[in-house]
């Protein structure tokens, strides 16, 4: 049976593309006809056209194949697990919504009775970051670790505007992640912190001065497993400086309210209205890159693991380290390599033993580094 590919956007299509590339018969599916039969004749993929709110005709296409790669936005998450876990197929999606993936959880005795793995949050952040500082806390010496800090950035490779950014998804996942309350372990406590705050100033070499600061999602699940022996963990965005501050004062003034409010004789609510300016104004398609740095911190030694990768070929550098780490895990499940049923986020469902090798065939590779940690705590 094949992979099905939901979404042919940036993202599904390098999954579409790395799929046929690991040997597998793919199906890719998507609202847009025009869209979905352009990717299938570039990658030698089946199409299909489907609107994934309709579920008996989602159920249908699902059930057709042997694990379906969702790369349709958040929302859809849980609609589509469902779908999964009803036919007994392999699911894997983005995710990076709290809440979504909460609610996928709840499956986790059905996944397992059906012998079907359910992962969501199989991107970049959450994600293949997760895996690696996952990885980290596995290998730790017995004992309590001082901290574990995941600091991930895409970034255009030259910075242009007040925002530096380019938009390389829809923006609403973007802002999804600016507003949501963000999850950490501090003194050894699981709790929240709001969104685009606790700045840090992070020094990398190539691409000078940046600012880290606190977004949603990008810790999945690992405050929650691991609030018993890991002091300090959490999760920061990567910006060019004066990046945060912006989108801050956007939070302040309300501009993420989701609540239409009456405009002269229409009503409309702040974030549309946000969502559809970042979508016309902000640049997109220039050659980016994906910066990832995580590292552990355990008695008086630093263990670090760092990623830099750039736009490559025809996909970005966010569609290739988004996509990738989730077609290597698909491709690992399919070919029985990893079977653990049940309802995982990625680092629960693969260790970077089984994943990196995987990924360095497309040339990502994380580059690990001991050193001493600053006395300020910077990474």
């Amino acid at each position: 049976m094949s992979t099905l590919v939901l979404g042919a956007g940036i993202v599904g299509s390098a999954a579409v593309w790395d799929m046929r590339r690991r040997g597998h018969e793919v199906t890719v599916a998507d609202a847009n006809a025009e869209t979905v039969q352009r990717i299938a004749t570039a990658y030698g993929a089946t199409p299909a056209t489907i609107d994934v709110a309709y579920g008996r005709e989602l159920m249908e296409l699902v059930a057709d194949h042997a694990l379906v790669i969702s790369a349709v936005p958040y929302r859809f998450g849980y609609a589509v697990a469902s779908a999964a876990l009803a036919t007994d197929t392999h699911y894997l999606d983005f995710g990076g919504n709290p809440t979504v993936v909460a609610a996928q959880k709840r499956m986790h005795g059905d996944a397992v009775t059906n012998g079907v793995m359910l992962v969501p949050d199989c991107g970049l952040a959450p994600g293949l970051a997760n895996v690696l500082a996952e990885d980290l806390i596995r290998t730790a010496e017995p004992g309590p670790i001082d901290s574990v800090q995941i600091r991930v950035g895409a970034l255009p490779q030259v910075p242009v505007g007040a925002l530096g950014y380019q938009l390389a998804f829809n923006p609403a996942g973007l802002i999804n992640e600016y507003a949501e309350p963000c999850e950490v372990l501090e003194n050894g406590r699981h709790g929240t912190v709001e969104p685009l705050t606790r700045f840090e100033d992070v020094s990398w070499e190539g691409w000078g001065h940046l600012e880290a600061f606190s977004t949603a999602g990008g810790t999945s699940t690992m405050c929650t497993t691991h609030e018993d022996h890991v002091t300090s963990l959490e999760y920061k965005t990567l910006r060019y400086p004066g990046h945060g501050a912006v989108f801050r004062a956007l939070y302040e003034i309300g501009m993420f309210d989701e609540t239409p409010h009456r405009v002269g004789t229409i009503e409309v609510s702040p974030r549309s209205v946000l969502l559809e300016t970042l979508s016309r104004a902000l640049p997109r398609d220039e050659p980016d890159v994906v910066l990832v740095r995580v590292w552990r911190d355990q008695n008086g030694v630093r263990v670090s693991r760092q990623i830099e990768d750039r736009m490559h070929g025809a996909f970005s550098a966010l569609a290739r380290t988004t996509a990738f780490p989730a077609t290597a895990l698909a491709d690992l499940i399919l070919a029985g390599a990893v079977f653990r049923p049940g309802v995982w986020s990625m680092n629960d469902a693969v260790t970077g033993d089984d994943l990196m090798p995987a990924l360095a065939e497309v040339g990502i590779v994380a580059i690990t580094n001991t050193t001493h940690p600053p006395s300020d705590g910077e990474g």
